[in-house]
């Protein structure tokens, strides 16, 4: 292991982790580590998505690193900003490299309806205000070719046809995360929640969604303070539906 310095933040360097969520998660429970501490490998064994899902990541060819944050200004109800907050960071820049990102709810990210990069928040609370944050991100950088039940998955290179260095994807990603993060520090929360619906996949479009394998059509009509997707079906009536309780259908 070696330690370096990366876009002015602490950077762990890993040759080979498991998770950098675990290995963030055991820092912080025996030591402080400075806010903006990265933790970066290019060869991750056991990558992590939201619930159960895994995060499968090419050796050397993505990036997968996890960024510490203590956001104790936000109130835990509210802990869904921050995850559009990073979203947008992570739109951005997709919106410098190419055409059509977009952002699926809660927090993935898509180029012409394909996945390219994950996020994965895993937030301690203290009190009613959130203490720290452990952001996980998975980008799709230099891979191009995918297994055969990863057919909803692209990369940066399969889209631009250019190969690109991760460690500068990872420097500029982290300097439009901080731009939106600051923006959360200020109270920007208004035009953060704006921004993220401007750009979420399907929003105020109908579309079929599956609920317990049953199908629905409803249309994306917002996000609720608790990050609940709110759908409006054909009678009228809205409702609030909690992650990995309702499946959009492309």
């Amino acid at each position: 292991m070696k330690q370096l310095h990366l876009a002015g933040h602490p950077l762990i360097f890993l040759d080979e982790v498991d998770s950098t969520n675990n290995y963030a998660t055991r820092l912080l429970s025996t030591q402080k580590a400075e806010e903006g501490t990265v933790i970066l490998t290019f060869r991750q064994s056991k990558g992590r998505g939201n619930g159960r899902n895994v995060w499968e990541s090419q050796d050397f060819k993505n990036l997968t690193f996890s960024l510490i944050l203590y956001p104790r200004f936000l109130a835990a109800g509210s802990q869904f900003l921050l995850s559009q907050a990073i979203s947008l960071g992570i739109f951005d820049y997709l919106k410098s490299k190419t055409d059509g990102a977009v952002i699926k709810w809660p927090n993935d990210l898509l180029i012409r309806q394909k996945k390219i990069a994950g996020i994965l928040i895993e937030n301690s609370v203290m009190g009613s205000q959130l203490y720290s944050s452990v952001i996980g991100i998975g980008l799709n950088v230099n891979q191009s070719k995918f297994p055969v039940h990863l057919t909803a998955a692209t990369s940066l290179f399969l889209e631009t046809g250019k190969v690109s260095d991760p460690e500068d994807s990872c420097g500029q990603i982290l300097k439009e995360i901080m731009k939106w993060y600051h923006l959360l520090e200020k109270g920007e929360s208004d035009f953060i929640v704006q921004s993220y619906l401007s750009n979420l996949f399907g929003m105020g479009e109908k579309r079929i969604f599956l609920k317990e394998g049953q199908p629905f059509e409803a249309i994306i009509t917002g996000i609720d303070p608790f990050g609940q997707l709110l759908l409006q079906t054909d009678s009228g009536k809205i409702s609030a539906f909690p992650f990995k309780s309702v499946e959009m259908i492309f």
